[in-house]
């Protein structure tokens, strides 16, 4: 059973602001998704930027087969939301943007905007596999590239890029609280027995604080010698397969010439130790081939494909 995320970059039907000028632009960028979609063959895909959801029918009728799909009804300033595929039936558990209780408002900007949800929902599902329920969350938590007032893409001053940065910063970490607070809820203190996901974009990289959040209780990570110990935290953990992927491929976005691994599976106790192989791209392509992206999200908009690798994991029964 193959498992994946991958960010599809603006899917939209033509003629809408964010996405393809026309339907030959359009129906590119459809052939390019349809193509990585059709390779993997993912059991279910987490898949974040959908703005049009009859954009992901028409990309799932490319791919051709029998999906089910499910959509948060929580999207953003630009229209774009989370959303997961699958080969088995969907049942919605969960589709939230609300700050957990406890969790106060964080300042947006310098005029002092409080903002107490994410900015877009968190969707959470459960399909039926061969070893039992599988608990699945999708996330896109607030990007690093920083917007100014006026609808910037580059500060006054420096001044001002750190105040910004510092504002992402704020929304990102309490999303990422956000997203742990349902990953909670999937797991009910029983991971050792519960199959439960948490993966999406995450925006920022394996040992970035806000990534960090949602891992849980400390210790044990892949790689360290607790990771085959079992302890107290093993319920409620969750295990980032990045330290799985080979090298070479460990990234998901080229950021101004840097690769960076921003894309995210998290899996549960029960889940993680049934892992067989995991990476980015498509399996057995090697290094993924993606463009450089600077800080302005508009370059981008119309062109084929998507500035993201999939990233994946394959888990035996």
């Amino acid at each position: 059973m193959l498992l994946g995320t991958w960010n599809l970059e603006n899917l939209f039907r033509p003629g809408d602001p964010g996405g393809p000028p026309d339907e030959a632009t359009y129906r590119t960028k459809l052939a390019e998704l349809a193509a990585v979609v059709t390779e993997l063959d993912p059991a279910l895909l987490g898949v974040q930027e959908v703005g049009d959801p009859d954009a992901l029918q028409d990309l799932l009728d490319l791919v051709g087969g029998d999906w089910h799909s499910a959509l948060s009804k929580h999207e953003d300033g630009r229209r774009i939301r989370v959303g997961v595929i699958s080969r088995e039936p969907l049942r919605v558990l969960a589709d939230t943007n609300a700050f957990p209780p406890g969790l106060h408002p964080v300042q947006v900007n310098d005029s002092g905007t409080e903002l107490s949800a994410a900015g877009r929902g968190f969707l959470a599902v459960e399909v039926t596999t061969d070893a039992g329920p599988l608990r699945v969350a999708v996330a896109h938590l607030k990007s690093k590239l920083l917007e100014y007032p006026g609808n910037r893409f580059f500060p006054h001053d420096e001044g001002e890029r750190a105040r910004y940065g510092a504002y992402a910063l704020y929304r990102r970490a309490a999303e990422a609280a956000t997203l742990r607070a349902l990953a909670d809820e999937l797991l009910a203190g029983d991971g050792r027995a519960r199959d439960v996901v948490v993966l999406g974009d995450m925006n920022d990289e394996v040992q970035a604080a806000t990534t960090q959040i949602l891992l849980g209780p400390p210790g044990s990570e892949i790689g360290t010698p607790g990771y085959d110990r079992p302890d107290q935290g093993d319920a409620e953990r969750l295990w980032d397969v990045a330290p799985l992927i080979p090298p070479e491929q460990r990234y998901s976005r080229i950021n101004s010439g840097r690769r960076e691994l921003i894309d995210h599976i998290l899996l549960s106790h029960r889940l993680v130790h049934r892992v067989t192989a995991a990476g980015t791209g498509l399996p057995g392509d090697g290094t993924p081939h993606l463009p450089s992206v600077g800080p302005d999200p508009t370059a981008r908009r119309g062109k084929p494909g998507s500035d993201h690798a999939p990233v994946w994991a394959r888990v035996g029964q």
